[in-house]
């Protein structure tokens, strides 16, 4: 039997049984056990792992553990640069797209409202969206530990905050997306993106209030529908100021988001 001596750090200790957070532990793991293995079968998913020590030595998570190694796993840095060191993921995410699981519908709509490609659809099963992350290089969002285990998922969060409204400045925060936001340029119901259109192709579906009061338009080439800055923007808005707040000013943005009360086709 090999024995190996394990120590998490930070968030990590969430995914752990009580008695095993903050400190080292010592566990058996089979003859030909690799370091993903094990790092799974105590509870933590892969997927929020960033780099793994061992005996000081970093490594990926095909290496085969020995009796009498001692292994550290940390979670992302946030403030320490490791680039130098060997991370467990061959290569970052250039571009910062998710796919989110059943639950997270009101996350997903966020993350739309401040610009990111975020898929979700509340059928999706746990195989489709292996299936999307894989294809699409997404970032898998869930709160199911279990789908974040998935062989092969190589980015993905666990996602800790129950309401939409915490659990995106936890992924904003985790993630560091605050410098990557482009709100109101994506479509909130189809995902697509968002383009200008001149006032005269679409005055024949605006309210009439609308049309004497606005002169910025967009529309969604997917849905069809045409968005003007109205009310319900302006709350949106609100929520978008308050979510960025500590950082700098957004610049301003090209396109309007949807008004409840926007005309289509």
């Amino acid at each position: 039997m090999v024995t190996a001596t394990f120590r998490f750090y930070e968030e990590l200790n969430d995914f752990l049984a009580p008695a095993r957070r903050r400190r080292e532990f010592d566990a058996p793991c089979a003859r030909a056990a690799t370091v993903k293995h094990m790092v799974e079968a105590l509870g933590v998913p892969h997927t929020e792992v960033e780099l793994v020590l061992v005996n000081g030595e970093s490594v990926d998570f095909g290496r085969l553990l020995r009796d009498g190694d001692r292994v550290a796993v940390y979670p992302k840095f946030e403030s320490l640069d490791i680039t130098p060191l060997l991370r467990v993921r061959r290569h970052p995410l250039r571009v910062m797209r998710f796919v989110a699981d059943a639950h997270l519908g009101g996350l997903a709509h966020l993350l739309r409202m401040t610009g990111f490609d975020t898929l979700y659809d509340n059928h999706f099963d746990d195989g489709e969206i292996e299936i999307i992350a894989a294809r699409d290089a997404r970032i898998v969002l869930t709160r199911d530990r279990e789908l974040l285990k998935r062989r092969t998922l190589t980015h993905g969060c666990y996602v800790r905050a129950l309401k939409p409204a915490q659990q995106v400045h936890e992924i904003f925060d985790r993630l560091d997306l605050a410098g990557s936001a482009k709100p109101f340029t994506l479509c909130l119901d189809c995902n697509a993106p968002l383009r200008p259109i001149d006032k005269t192709q679409v005055e024949d579906r605006l309210p009439p209030g609308v049309r004497a009061s606005h002169t910025r338009f967009s529309t969604c080439d997917v849905c069809r529908r045409v968005f003007w800055e109205g009310s319900h923007w302006r709350r949106m808005r609100a929520i978008v100021d308050e979510l960025l707040a500590r950082y700098p000013p957004l610049q301003p943005e090209a396109s309007a988001a949807p008004d409840p009360g926007a005309g289509s086709s």
